[in-house]
């Protein structure tokens, strides 16, 4: 994937929530110069940017943590414009956007990638693809790997988060309040979010709420799935659904120590939306949602591509199709895919009036990857034929 994002451009913004496995993964590549931007000694080698670059011409670089620096955007942009031989990685906890450290988000000289936590392919390479014990523990390597059950390990993140995440880039006060809305919101993931009710238990205003919950989007830790709609009438058209960006925290906070058959519905649907993270790469998965209460999971609305309808399901027999009839005779054009973990090989059911496609979760990445790549191929046979030579 890096690999990939270094074809495109010189400096690739890697990020995602901490201990996720940022830092692993850039020490892992090969011939590699790592900077610990953390460090005050490593942040006096780069007070001078042009001497600091000048004696890494066509290398490849990690300046992790680079937020740390006092302008962390200009330095970026140094080493787009004038250094183009180095290959830079640089990490972060949030979007480039998100923070006022960086006043320039890079447009046009970066390519971003999003480590989201691990993946069902990484469950195959850690060698344990049990998935009571990943939604327990949740997809943070560290997590995954410990010996024990890392109950304190997740009260320690959310300490971090606030104390090297929040208070670097954000600088909020109100730390309680802060804390109680990502409980809150981790307790409540997969629901409806509404702002009025969150501001009294958290004892701040509504546009607190609004204001810390963007923050929380723009650092990974809550997804914000927003209704897709046409504004047809009998839609829900905004109040957006929020999920905790991985189970392990959904549990701890739920106080699940041991899984019940009816709590592996709503981890499996976070399960697939993080794997469609991973392939997209950018949080554009919409759920729909009319005023009689029919709801689909997830809406992936790919540029040239009909809506794809996608519903989630511990056991396929579960799978009940008056949702899906009744978005599809809103939009009857696009696939409708049933993502269940019982499904080994695809099979299409017909129902009233339409077909739906059970895969499993392996197959839904698959068919994601492909329709990404089909798009990027669109794209680039776009810009030659604009390209006059």
């Amino acid at each position: 994937m890096l690999e990939s994002a270094w074809s495109r451009k010189s400096v690739v913004w890697l990020s995602g929530v901490r201990r996720v496995g940022k830092t692993y993964l850039c020490q892992s590549i090969p011939q590699i110069e790592y900077f610990d931007c953390e460090l005050p000694r490593v942040r006096r080698q780069m007070e001078d940017p042009e001497d600091f670059l000048s004696k890494l011409q066509n290398k490849r670089i990690v300046l992790d943590e680079i937020h740390r620096l006092p302008n962390p955007s200009e330095f970026l942009k140094i080493i787009a414009d004038h250094f183009p031989s180095i290959r830079a990685i640089a990490t972060g906890s949030s979007t480039l956007q998100a923070s006022s450290r960086f006043r320039d988000t890079l447009s046009g000289r970066k390519t971003q990638v999003w480590l989201t936590p691990m993946i069902s392919q990484d469950l195959i390479d850690f060698g344990n693809q049990d998935l009571r014990y990943r939604f327990l523990r949740g997809g943070l390597p560290p997590f995954f790997l410990s010996q024990e059950f890392p109950e304190v390990d997740f009260q320690e993140w959310i300490d971090s988060f606030w104390a090297k995440d929040i208070q670097e880039l954000f600088r909020l006060e109100r730390r309680h309040s802060f804390q109680k809305l990502m409980e809150l919101l981790f307790i409540q993931s997969g629901g409806i979010f509404e702002a009025t009710r969150f501001a009294g238990p958290c004892e701040v205003s509504r546009s607190t709420i609004s204001n810390y919950l963007a923050v929380l989007e723009a650092t990974w830790v809550i997804h914000v799935i927003r209704p897709f709609s046409s504004r047809r009438s009998g839609e829900i058209i905004s109040a957006p659904k929020t999920y905790a960006f991985d189970t392990g925290f959904v549990c701890y906070f739920r106080d699940w120590h041991q899984l019940r058959e009816d709590d592996l519905g709503l981890l499996w649907e976070h399960w697939a939306l993080n794997e469609v993270h991973s392939v997209l790469q950018a949080p554009v998965v919409h759920y729909w949602r009319d005023k009689r209460g029919h709801e689909v999971d997830f809406i992936l609305t790919l540029r040239g591509q009909d809506p794809i309808a996608i519903e989630c399901k511990w056991k396929e027999k579960q799978f009940e199709p008056t949702n899906m009839a009744a978005f599809r005779n809103q939009y009857p054009a696009g696939q409708n895919w049933i993502v269940c973990q019982d499904v080994d090989r695809n099979f299409t059911r017909s129902f009233d009036k339409f077909k739906a496609e059970f895969i499993s979760i392996e197959e839904l990445s698959k068919r994601i990857d492909r329709l990404v790549h089909h798009e990027s191929l669109k794209k680039e046979e776009g810009k030659s034929k604009e390209d006059p030579r």
